[in-house]
């Protein structure tokens, strides 16, 4: 973050000084949420949970150094030399922040959303522009009301370009975060039925992701998923210019996937106006030609060429547990995608899984959380879907992950085991790996799943 004055964020937030602090030209070179991450010059933004108050921190916070705080209550005691600033909500006073602080860099961002792959494309975009430009983009899970507008005062003038993801699970969200970053170009990956509990249907989900076309700016961009059966009907309907990725012919970036080597990238063709080549992805599964192909689509808005468009996407490296190839001896691979889960992103993945190289290919999957009444089809679907992909072996963890292993026992899935929690199901690793085998694991961020990643790497040497 680049240093700010009192003054600027009393204009920033809209906020009222409390006390005798008198010192407008204060600086601020930083913005923290978290007590426990202060420095000199912070400034602390107290957040408001619904089993937490963050103004019972504001003492040690400005005892550790902050420079001073946002509050929603009025105080009758102040500590010496430090600021208090008064505004209605504190959360909103970080988005308002934020807005305020993005619009003094005149460069372009561009904003990600969608119900799969927008971790990704977010990845993949950064990793392409980044041949020509200084990126900032959302790191780990920051995509949300607060992470969001932190990324935001990361900003400073190295910065060339943004990269900005955002999630959401009700109405409303997507507004918010896209009436923020007020967004050059906007991205959809696609529409799924991640968060259809809250949102009871996928074309509800459809339109709070819609929610960020008309935040785009009038001279902006819109990619969006052609392949998609409820994106596509937008073609023609979209208040900025928009184009289409997918396998389609009436898209206008257009991938086809030729090959791979089953361990760590496959090759596609990339058809764009601007470009014609087979490039290799370091990635598995056909899924990854969208976010190649945002990418593309992207890197062309800015300037690249193919031979740099092509050199970011070989540059590309997922963020942890998010498909990374971890190889190990003896020929076995393990897929770790443990960081999140949906009934889309589980077919992508087993899709991966069934074109991996590996002699056995085993799956153990997880719970897949807030999908509600829709939950036991939609598990029972991933399990036929194993069976269809002729998948070896599925470990099935959790309460709702019964229904994966009913419908993989029904699609014939030759070794199908269902075990209650993760101690149960560290115990039966040793039985379903060999040598030549691949192993992907997945499951919705509450399964933690990731500890049966970290099992896996004990019983295996490294490769």
């Amino acid at each position: 973050m680049e240093t700010i004055t009192l003054a600027q964020l009393l204009e920033a937030v809209d906020g009222r000084l409390l006390g005798d602090f008198d010192r407008l030209d204060a600086p601020i070179s930083q913005v923290e949420t978290d007590s426990r991450a202060i420095h000199p010059g912070t400034l602390f933004i107290p957040l408001v949970g619904d089993r937490f108050d963050g103004h019972a921190y504001i003492g040690s916070a400005l005892e550790g150094g902050a420079a001073g705080c946002i509050t929603a209550y009025e105080r009758d005691t102040f500590l010496p030399g430090k600021f208090y600033v008064k505004v209605d909500d504190t959360e909103k006073a970080l988005g308002r922040l934020a807005a305020w602080y993005k619009d003094r860099f005149p460069i372009p961002f561009i904003g990600v959303t969608g119900s799969v792959g927008k971790t990704t494309a977010k990845d993949m975009l950064a990793a392409v522009l980044g041949v020509k430009y200084k990126v900032l983009k959302t790191e780990g899970n920051h995509n949300n009301n607060i992470g969001l507008p932190l990324t935001l005062l990361e900003l400073d003038s190295s910065h060339q370009i943004a990269v900005l993801e955002m999630g959401m699970d009700k109405f409303g969200e997507i507004d918010y975060l896209a009436g923020i970053v007020r967004p050059d170009v906007g991205v959809i990956t696609n529409i799924g039925d991640a968060h259809i509990e809250r949102l009871g249907s996928r074309e509800n989900i459809f339109k709070a992701k819609c929610e960020l076309l008309a935040h785009v700016k009038k001279d902006g961009l819109l990619i969006l998923n052609g392949d998609d059966s409820l994106l596509s009907t937008l073609k023609g309907n979209t208040p900025v210019p928009a184009v289409f990725c997918g396998q389609g012919e009436g898209c206008e970036y257009r991938a086809q996937v030729t090959g791979g080597d089953g361990v760590s990238h496959i090759h596609c063709r990339l058809t764009t106006p601007l470009m014609d080549r087979e490039v290799k992805i370091p990635a598995l599964g056909e899924h990854m030609i969208y976010p190649a192909l945002i990418a593309a689509a992207v890197g062309e808005r800015f300037g690249l060429t193919p031979s740099q468009i092509e050199e970011g996407i070989n540059q590309f490296v997922p963020t942890r547990m998010r498909m990374n190839v971890l190889r190990r001896g003896e020929g076995i691979t393990i897929l770790d995608d443990t960081y999140n889960a949906n009934p889309q992103s589980m077919r992508a993945a087993i899709s991966a899984l069934a074109g991996s190289r590996g002699g056995r290919k085993v799956a153990i999957l997880g719970d897949m959380l807030e999908l509600g009444p829709f939950a036991p089809a939609l598990h029972s679907g991933v399990g036929e879907c194993l069976g269809e992909a002729r998948i070896d072996c599925l470990v099935a963890v959790g309460e709702l992950a019964r229904h994966i292993a009913e419908g993989a026992r029904d699609a014939g899935v030759p070794q199908v085991i269902h075990c209650a929690g993760l101690e149960e199901a560290r115990a039966v690793l040793p039985q379903v790996i060999c040598p030549d085998c691949t192993v992907l694991v997945k499951a919705s961020r509450g399964m933690k799943l990731e500890e049966l990643t970290a099992r896996l790497l004990e019983l295996t040497a490294e490769g």
